[in-house]
């Protein structure tokens, strides 16, 4: 989408709101944040604002409001569909508002502003004897704004739902201005439309968040984790179900693996090693947790000897320290950086019945290979909330052009598969720029005319990240 360049009046404007240090225009300042992680996205912008407070945020936004000039909120850039990314129009960083608000372990509470990363919010949780449970690879930079306007959800979902189940309360400024202050603590609040579930998920399309009151947890005293090796992706369904029914919910993660992907991972990952003796088509990551000093451990012991005597699972390295539990998680959480070396590749974040998996699995991978013989597919992910990173590497000595020409026929091919299972074709990375003509093909005509018209009643002149969503 093709922005018009705003007028010197409007940029004057924004410029001395924020002041000096507030803004650059400095191609060299502004370039890291305008290329998405996987480079398949180049933006560009006439300007980048880093406000530092929610008052500055909010004249920003009523300056463009008033001017018409459409913005981009942005957190730490680890966005992988590229919603994150302006072509024309204002950059709005929310990088400089960094400040920790309150800590309240007695409501299990956290209120932090939109800047502070994911890490950062956890280490203040670890630090009130708390734990904020949302985790993954990118923790260390993605901000806590960009992971609720995506809705992200790591690899702890399993146990306590993806963002949107672990925000209280939301801080935002809405398209025209004014400050929605929902920094509320409560678990239970019946008056209404719940306002802040709106903003969770809209990629920033109804508001730009500022703040948030996150949900904490108590800090677990045991912890077991273990890799284990199956033949068949169908077994760690099985798997799954037995864990899940042994602990009574202790299952903090379960996250599986091809050998594509392992192999990958040792290949181009320093310090990473197949766990097990004998490689195995695929592996899964199991890690309990328990509030109970040695339960976890105990759990996951009774778990493997009864897989093992199932023939279940043919093999399992379990965790003896932390060092090892790190060398388990690397493996997994590095899947996608090893495949960076071995060139483009058709990238899919889906989700499907946990119960179809397997199925699916076999399905998409008939219909891919029908499509594109000799195809490598890697997939990987969240098996215990249903979903996959499904990536197709191009055959070897296939032309990597060519290959990537074919890539929105391959998409569908596979997103009509997903489409036949009842799933989605964006479990936790959002639509973005990448997936939302796609979704068109998928969602109903109640669906997108309900969005469309909640959103013309926010923001009517669509200057809110204008090429995201519908």
């Amino acid at each position: 989408m093709t922005q018009a360049s705003p007028s010197p009046a409007a940029l004057d404007a924004l410029k001395a709101t924020v002041g000096p240090g507030g803004w650059t225009e400095d191609p060299a300042e502004i370039a890291p944040w305008l290329t998405e992680w996987r480079d398949r996205w180049h933006g560009h912008t006439p300007l980048m604002l880093t406000p530092r407070s929610t008052a500055e945020v909010a004249q920003l936004v009523e300056i463009c409001a008033a001017h018409r000039v459409p913005m981009v909120p942005q957190g730490g850039a680890t966005g992988l569909v590229g919603g994150q990314v302006p072509f024309g129009e204002v950059l709005l960083s929310l990088r400089k508002m960094r400040t920790i608000r309150d800590v309240s372990p007695l409501d299990d509470a956290l209120t932090v502003e939109a800047g502070v990363t994911l890490l950062e919010a956890q280490q203040a949780a670890t630090a009130a004897d708390r734990r904020f449970p949302l985790s993954l690879a990118a923790e260390g930079t993605a901000t806590i704004g960009g992971v609720i306007s995506t809705n992200a959800g790591g690899v702890q979902v399993l146990r306590y739902g993806m963002m949107r189940d672990l925000v209280l309360g939301i801080e935002a400024v809405m398209p025209d201005g004014r400050v929605f202050n929902g920094l509320k603590r409560l678990r239970k609040d019946n008056t209404g439309y719940d306002l802040k579930q709106l903003l969770i998920g809209a990629e920033g399309t109804l508001g730009v968040v500022t703040a948030a009151t996150l949900k904490l947890v108590p800090i677990l005293r045991s912890r077991a984790t273990a890799m284990v090796g199956l033949t068949e992706a169908a077994a760690a369904i099985e798997l799954l179900a037995r864990a899940k029914g042994e602990t009574g919910g202790g299952v903090e993660a379960f996250e599986l693996m091809r050998r594509i992907g392992v192999d990958l991972a040792m290949a181009h990952i320093p310090g990473v090693r197949d766990p097990l003796e004998t490689p195995v088509p695929w592996l899964v990551l199991i890690e309990l947790a328990s509030g109970e000093a040695g339960a976890a451990e105990a759990a996951l012991e009774r778990l493997l000897e009864g897989a093992l005597e199932a023939e279940l699972i043919v093999d399992a390295a379990v965790a003896t320290s932390e060092a090892q539990r790190a060398a388990f998680w690397k493996l997994r959480e590095e899947q996608s950086a090893a495949q960076k070396p071995a060139g483009p590749g058709w990238k899919h974040d889906v989700s499907v019945p946990v119960s179809r998996i397997a199925d699916f699995i076999d399905e998409a991978e008939a219909a891919v290979l029908a499509f594109e013989p000799g195809a490598r597919i890697s997939a990987f992910g969240h098996v215990g909330d249903g979903n996959l990173h499904y990536d197709v590497l191009r055959p070897i000595g296939a032309d990597p052009a060519a290959f990537m020409a074919r890539q929105s026929e391959g998409s569908r091919v596979i997103h009509d598969v997903v489409a036949r299972f009842e799933g989605s074709i964006s479990a936790e990375h959002g639509l973005g720029r990448l997936k939302t003509e796609e979704a068109r093909h998928y969602k109903t005509a109640v669906e997108i005319g309900t969005m469309q018209a909640v959103r013309r009643a926010l923001d009517p002149h669509r200057i809110m990240n204008p090429a995201v969503l519908f």
